[in-house]
C-alpha cells in the first residue's frame, strides 16, 4: 500500500486547510463548497463531477475537522450521495447536479430508537399497497434531517428484524402528508432530527434499488461514513494535541512552564501515540476499502472502534491539562471535545465495533 498523497491530493489538503485558516462566510458556506468543486468531489465524470475516490474525500474531511467546520458535508455528500452514486443512471441524472451545485441536501435515515446501530435491525414497515408503498415507523439521529429537501428512508419491505434480506430504500419528500420531523442538536452543535411515519404514501418509483435489495449498498455507504468521519476524528484529535503542547509551553506553574514536567510530557507522549495509531488505522481501512480487500470490513470496524477509544482519550487528556479553562467557550478544547464526544456514538460505538470487529 502508498501511504502517501499524490501531488493532486496534497494541492487539495493545502487548498482546504488555506480556506479554513483564512476565515469563511458560515452564512454562504455550502455555496462556497459547491464553488471550490468539493460538493463534486466523489461522484463520476460522468455525471458532472470530479471522479475522486475515497482518500480525497478522506484529505478534505481531515482539514474540516482540524478547523472545526460544521457543515452538512457528511449527511449531504457522503451518505446520501454515496446512496445516490450506486442508484440507476436515472436517479443520478435527476438528483446529482442539484446536490453538487449546492441546490439539494440529503439525509439518510438508517438509526432506529432503542436498536443497536445496524441496518439489518431495521423494523419500520413500508408495506405494498395500491401499486406503491404505505411507510409506518419512527426514525432518531437523522444527520440534517430538519435541513434535508429529500430524505431516503430505509425500510423493511419483507422478514424480520435482524435479517439482511427484506430491506428496501425510499426516497422521501420532507413535506409529504404523514410525515413529522422533530428537529435537535448534538452535543457538538451539529442538527439532527427525529423522523415519525404515519401512513406514508409513496409510489413506486420513490425506490431507489430493487425491493428488498437495499442492505448491502446502504452497508458499504455507512462503512465510507465511517471512513469519513475518521477522518474529521484525524483533523480535530490534531488540534486538541497541538493546542495542549503549545499550552503547556506558556502556562506556568511554580515559576516554570507546565510543558517542562516530566509526567505531563509522558501525558503528552501517549496522546501523540494514540493520534498516530488512529491515523495509520484510518489509512489503512481507507485504502482497504478501496483497494477491496478481504478484510476491508474488518480495518473499518477497528477504526471506529479506535475513534471512540482513542478519541476520548486524548479529548479528556486536553481538557484536564488546560485544566478549568478547558470546558470553557473561550478556547476552542471544549468544542472539539464535543465534537470527540459525538462523534463516538454516531454509527454505532466503540464497544459495538469491538465485538463486530471480535467475530471476524
Amino acid at each position: 500500500m502508498n501511504f502517501s498523497l499524490s501531488d493532486e491530493q496534497q494541492m487539495l489538503a493545502d487548498s482546504a486547510r488555506r480556506f479554513v485558516q483564512g476565515g469563511y462566510q458560515p452564512e454562504a458556506l455550502w455555496r462556497q463548497f459547491a464553488e471550490l468543486g468539493w460538493l463534486a468531489l466523489p461522484f463520476d465524470e460522468d455525471d458532472g463531477g470530479l471522479g475522486a475516490g475515497l482518500v480525497e474525500t478522506m484529505v478534505l474531511l481531515e482539514e474540516l475537522g482540524r478547523g472545526g467546520v460544521t457543515t452538512p458535508y457528511l449527511a449531504t455528500v457522503v451518505l446520501g450521495g454515496g446512496i445516490l452514486r450506486r442508484a440507476d443512471a436515472a436517479c443520478r441524472a435527476r438528483y446529482l447536479p442539484d446536490l453538487m451545485a449546492g441546490d439539494l441536501q440529503l439525509a439518510l435515515a438508517v438509526d432506529e430508537q432503542e436498536r443497536v446501530f445496524a441496518p439489518e435491525n431495521t423494523a419500520l414497515q413500508a408495506c405494498e399497497e395500491g401499486g406503491g408503498f404505505v411507510l409506518n415507523g419512527r426514525k432518531t439521529v437523522v444527520l440534517n434531517g430538519d435541513q434535508a429537501d429529500r430524505i431516503l428512508v430505509l425500510a423493511r419491505t419483507g422478514g424480520e428484524p435482524g435479517d439482511q434480506r427484506g430491506l428496501s430504500l425510499f426516497l422521501l419528500d420532507p413535506g409529504s402528508p404523514g410525515v413529522t420531523l422533530t428537529p435537535h442538536r448534538l452535543v457538538d452543535g451539529h442538527r439532527a432530527a427525529r423522523l415519525q411515519l404515519d401512513g406514508v404514501r409513496l409510489s413506486a418509483d420513490a425506490l431507489i434499488f430493487e425491493k428488498d435489495a437495499a442492505f448491502e449498498p446502504v452497508r458499504q455507504v455507512l462503512d465510507e461514513a465511517i471512513l469519513a468521519l475518521g477522518a474529521e476524528a484525524v483533523g480535530a484529535l490534531s488540534v486538541l494535541l497541538d493546542d495542549t503542547v503549545e499550552y503547556s509551553k506558556t502556562r506556568k506553574q511554580f515559576g516554570v512552564p507546565i510543558g517542562s514536567f516530566q509526567v505531563l510530557q509522558h501525558r503528552m507522549a501517549d496522546m501523540f501515540m494514540a493520534l498516530e495509531q488512529t491515523r495509520s488505522l484510518l489509512l489503512a481501512a481507507t485504502l482497504k476499502t478501496l483497494e477491496g480487500h478481504d478484510d476491508a470490513r474488518q480495518a473499518v470496524h477497528a477504526l471506529k472502534a479506535r475513534i471512540g477509544g482513542a478519541g476520548r482519550h486524548i479529548a479528556q487528556e486536553a481538557v484536564q491539562l488546560h485544566g478549568g479553562m478547558g470546558m470553557t467557550d473561550e478556547l476552542a478544547v471544549g468544542r472539539y471535545f464535543k465534537r470527540i464526544t459525538a462523534m463516538d456514538g454516531l454509527f454505532g460505538g466503540a464497544d459495538q465495533h469491538l465485538a463486530a470487529f471480535a467475530r471476524g
